[in-house]
């Protein structure tokens, strides 16, 4: 009777044991299924707004603790990735090279050189692209050290890469900016040159322009002028000038002001690094007493020095983090080199890059477009899944994915993600790679949820409509979302987010006073105030109080990228932005908040705020003192920007067009300049190859003319009826009286 017992209590404790665990399991799994519903309801309400139910749009997400699929939408789409193609490059590189490869550069002399002195110092290049100009001092004391104090000729070796300075894509883009630089073996600061400018002593003084680093591969034509305090509109261009580049800086900068900073690639690489190592060979104490030339380093000549890189993974970081063209294009020339062969070529890269795809990722050639290794314009294709694929792929082969995951920017923390997803569970648990051109937007990573489990993502915008903000602040909300998963408000928190960024504006005079104060700060240009600032610009729900913290964010450091494309994102011409403000500017007596540093950035020619300039002047129609800002501002950029200039208008709507081209023309007939450089512009336009663009020049020199004619002709005088004026003391001026543009101070 006892053993029976004891036989059934066992067998009831089993039972426990067994079912407890089943139990535990299956709540688990409840919870885990409620989550995922959670997640994909609260992605299809953020895909299911404007701007991206209007957009093509590819999303794939994945669990990597059990691998399903979480989401997808239009995955097999293929769609333009943009910067995400760096994730791809990186990865190949990374496999191809490894993390501790080091970038070398070497420098031989005649063997019959004595040490002392060489009748020739050979530079051979194998394509570093981390040398900047404290590495290659640092390279010309390490010569000095070796004993060299005299050299004839400097001959650079471009060798191990082949003559093509850029991948397809690029050909797309006439532009002198940074991040079109070219490649070369022996390349110098991501092959792009600093160039500072700082005002005279007096108004009316010529502004100074000095290049960093200084060489004498530059030629500077220097039309600076100093203006007053409210002038900073310039432009900085840069174009070959045969073994020389000639760097032209127009316009004007504010007196009492500090100095600006703009860069410019250059076109090339071996006599800018020839040229500057020669002044600094000659300011160390070797003196050069020849010239630089292109050459071949002879089989027969004798090493001297060596120098190394830091290792491949930190140069990694450099380029997922912020984005670098110009190390992505070098790495695919370096692969060509390393597996295929010197000299290394685009075509040598990209086919060690799909057949990393191919036997290693599982990716089949063919199924993917793929011209250039950085993202630039329009040349790649790939899909959200295949996408995933990658990101999956490196996690798992542990010996490289610290290094990879640590190449993206955190978001929240630094890269390209520094100043997005505040105040969300994304920050510092999601890393990304970001991309960005026009009309085109993605983002594609990694994230660990707040309940603990780990993500991928690729998402994917093209062909979206208007402004590239809304559509950021999608995909903020999508990886929010899932970064959101396990935590006590869920992914729905993120989507209640975005829906309360287009909460109804404050009233006036809230927003007036708020104004005022972020105008206060942006006006001290002092760059301790940005993480104040962008906490504000986070926060704030108006979106004309919100404009005016982008223009502070902007004027705090006007250098900043991610400052430069808050403003582009945040200011825009319709009512509840340029037209509220045209109110407060109206309340305050003052300059419409924010037109100006837009002005600036279109007269350095930032293609988007040309575009936005145009807007901006259709919407000023009809309100006397907004025009005649516009036509100060147009004037300015039509100075500094011409060509530019024209192609912002050939892009507009013709509505848009004819009331730019008749502020334009006003504009043009106040600075009465015969050879005005809009003029010159226009004329270059009419020559143009592009005989679309050819036939819009004609056109617009017609009507701009007929405009500037019509400006000039005598105007018809009317009589005025006399009018019975109050007294001063009875004139309405309290607050409820309207300001205009003749009462105001100043107007």
């Amino acid at each position: 009777m006892q053993v029976h017992r004891a036989r059934s209590l066992l067998a009831v404790t089993f039972a426990i044991f067994v079912t407890f665990p089943r139990a535990g399991a299956a709540a688990a799994d409840d919870k885990k299924r409620a989550e995922r519903e959670a997640l994909k309801a609260s992605l299809m309400q953020v895909l299911q707004r404007e701007p991206l139910n209007a957009s093509r749009v590819g999303v794939h997400m994945m669990s990597l603790d059990d691998g399903t699929v979480v989401f997808s939408q239009n995955a097999d789409e293929l769609l333009n990735p943009a910067s995400n193609v760096k994730l791809v490059t990186s990865a190949a590189a990374l496999v191809t090279l490894g993390p501790e490869y080091r970038f070398e550069t070497e420098f031989l002399v005649e063997p019959e050189s004595d040490g002392l002195k060489a009748k020739t110092l050979y530079v051979r290049g194998k394509g570093d692209p981390s040398i900047n100009t404290e590495r290659l001092y640092g390279m010309v004391a390490d010569l000095f050290h070796t004993g060299l104090r005299e050299v004839q000729d400097i001959v650079v070796d471009e060798a191990w890469f082949d003559p093509e300075r850029t991948p397809p894509g690029y050909d797309q883009e006439d532009s002198d900016r940074a991040y079109m630089a070219p490649t070369g073996a022996l390349s110098l600061n991501w092959n792009a040159v600093g160039v500072y400018l700082r005002p005279g002593d007096t108004v009316g003084a010529k502004g100074v322009v000095e290049l960093e680093p200084p060489s004498d591969y530059f030629a500077v034509d220097n039309q600076l002028t100093t203006g007053n305090h409210r002038a900073r509109r310039f432009s900085v261009a840069s174009d070959a000038a045969g073994a020389q580049q000639k760097i032209v800086v127009r316009g004007q900068v504010a007196q009492g002001g500090g100095y600006m900073s703009v860069y410019k690639k250059i076109d090339n690489p071996p006599m800018y690094f020839g040229q500057t190592l020669k002044q600094m060979l000659n300011a160390r104490g070797v003196k050069v007493k020849g010239k630089v030339k292109p050459g071949v380093t002879p089989q027969k000549a004798k090493l001297v020095y060596v120098a190394h890189s830091e290792t491949f993974d930190v140069i990694l970081k450099r380029l997922n983090k912020v984005s670098s063209n110009f190390i992505a294009e070098m790495l695919l020339k370096t692969m060509g080199a390393e597996a295929r062969g010197v000299p290394g070529s685009f075509a040598k890269g990209i086919d060690v890059v799909e057949d990393f795809l191919s036997r290693e990722v599982g990716i089949p050639r063919g199924t993917y477009v793929m011209k250039n290794g950085s993202g630039l314009n329009d040349a790649n294709r790939f899909s959200a899944a295949q996408m995933d694929r990658i990101l999956r792929y490196m996690y798992q082969r542990f010996p490289l994915a610290p290094e990879y995951l640590s190449s993206l920017g955190i978001a929240g923390k630094d890269g390209t993600l520094r100043y997005r997803f505040d105040g969300t569970e994304a920050v510092g648990r999601l890393r990304a790679k970001t991309g960005t051109l026009e009309n085109v937007s993605a983002l594609s990573g990694y994230v660990q949820a707040a309940g603990g489990e780990k993500f991928i993502f690729s998402m994917m915008v093209n062909d979206y409509p208007g402004r590239s903000g809304p559509v950021v602040r999608g995909l903020d909300a999508l990886g929010a979302a899932v970064a959101s998963v396990g935590s006590t408000l869920g992914p729905g928190r993120a989507v209640a987010e975005l829906a309360s960024e287009e909460k109804s504006s404050s009233p006036l005079a809230e927003v007036t006073s708020r104004v005022k104060t972020y105008l206060a700060l942006g006006s001290q240009r002092d760059p301790r105030n940005i993480g104040f600032l962008r906490t504000a610009w986070r926060s704030e729900r108006d979106p004309a109080v919100r404009a005016v913290l982008a223009e502070s964010l902007y004027q705090s450091n006007p250098q900043d990228y991610l400052g430069v494309r808050t403003l582009l994102d945040s200011y825009s011409a319709g009512s509840e932005v340029y037209g509220r403000l045209r109110t407060v500017a109206r309340e305050l007596s003052m300059e419409v908040p924010g037109l100006g540093s837009m002005v600036e950035l279109a007269a350095s020619g930032n293609a988007e705020a040309l575009s936005r300039i145009v807007e901006l002047s259709g919407a000023s129609l009809g309100d006397a003192g907004s025009e005649s800002e516009m036509v100060e501002g147009l004037g300015a950029v039509a100075r500094t920007a011409p060509e530019e200039l024209v192609q912002a208008l050939r892009s507009a709507s013709a509505k848009d067009r004819e009331v730019a081209t008749s502020l334009l023309a006003r504009g043009l007939v106040q600075a009465g300049e015969a050879e005005h450089p809009f003029w010159k512009a226009l004329k270059k336009s009419l020559g143009s190859t592009d005989t679309k663009a050819a036939e819009f020049a004609r056109s617009l020199e017609g009507s701009l003319s007929r405009k500037v004619a019509e400006e000039k002709a005598p105007k018809p005088q009317q009589l005025v009826p006399t009018q019975v004026v109050a007294p001063a003391a009875v004139v309405p001026m309290g607050p409820a009286a309207e300001r205009t543009a003749e009462t105001r101070p100043g107007g």
